[in-house]
């Protein structure tokens, strides 16, 4: 647990960075990295999440729900946060309109998003119904987790330069950010997990992000090829991710 709270603190924190390296205008690195991350998360979903919260529950139809629930959850995000989760920037007008702003509807947005994530991250084991959920899969979403935060990290940080104009402040708030998923975790471990009902908050949970992840990932995935045209890099950007995913599966 404690590999997971630092995994997942550092990567937001060394990826805001990435900002001094990469202009924000310069996307093609960007583009490649949301394809990997895209085919991960889509193919981790279907191969890890959504098996393992089905098979072990009683109810799978509630799971369904639970799915809806996130998908469209991240959807009503999405309209505060205007994407950066996948690599959304807008930081052409936004340095313009709201220069000197903060933007803290975009920073609770994604925080609440790093939160759930970092949530599904149990150390031991969880029983679903007559099912013990181990932690069979937990290093596959972590890494799936860490992943996907590295645009979105370059992404926000990108944006609050643009609003703020320094580096420094900008990267004091983008700590909300790096906190989430951590807060998620210690929450899960130490206050969900040893309750009454603990079982079912997770079935929530797990629903909740696989929803999540799978309209990300969509999104990701779409918006790489928007008008359907081969780009060689970019198939094998999404072929590689989706490739280690399955090795995880394996391994």
């Amino acid at each position: 647990m404690i590999i997971a709270i630092l995994v997942l603190f550092f990567t937001v924190v060394l990826s805001s960075f990435l900002v001094k390296v990469f202009p924000p205008d310069n996307s093609r690195w960007l583009k490649m990295a949301l394809a990997f991350s895209g085919a991960y998360l889509f193919t981790i979903t279907i191969v890890h999440l959504l098996p393992d919260v089905l098979i072990g529950n009683t109810s799978p139809h509630r799971v369904g729900y639970w799915v809806l629930a996130g998908f469209f959850l991240q959807l009503v995000l999405e309209l505060f946060s205007h994407g950066v989760e996948h690599g959304h920037m807008h930081t052409s007008h936004q340095g313009h309109a709201h220069a000197g702003s903060m933007p803290f509807l975009l920073l609770g947005s994604l925080f609440i998003h790093s939160f759930l994530e970092g949530s599904i991250l149990v150390e031991g084991s969880v029983r679903h119904g007559g099912h013990h959920h181990a932690g069979e899969n937990f290093y596959a979403v972590l890494l799936g987790i860490a992943i996907h935060h590295v645009p979105a990290a370059f992404a926000l940080m990108s944006v609050l330069m643009s609003r703020i104009g320094s580096f420094r402040k900008a990267f004091l708030w983008l700590l909300i950010f790096a906190i989430g998923a951590p807060l998620g975790i210690l929450v899960s471990n130490y206050i969900i997990k040893d309750n009454i009902g603990g079982e079912l908050v997770f079935t929530a949970l797990t629903g909740l992000v696989a929803g999540n992840f799978l309209h990300i990932s969509t999104t990701i995935l779409f918006e790489t090829s928007p008008d359907h045209r081969f780009n060689r890099n970019k198939l094998l950007a999404t072929l590689f991710g989706l490739g280690l995913a399955l090795l995880t599966d394996l391994a």
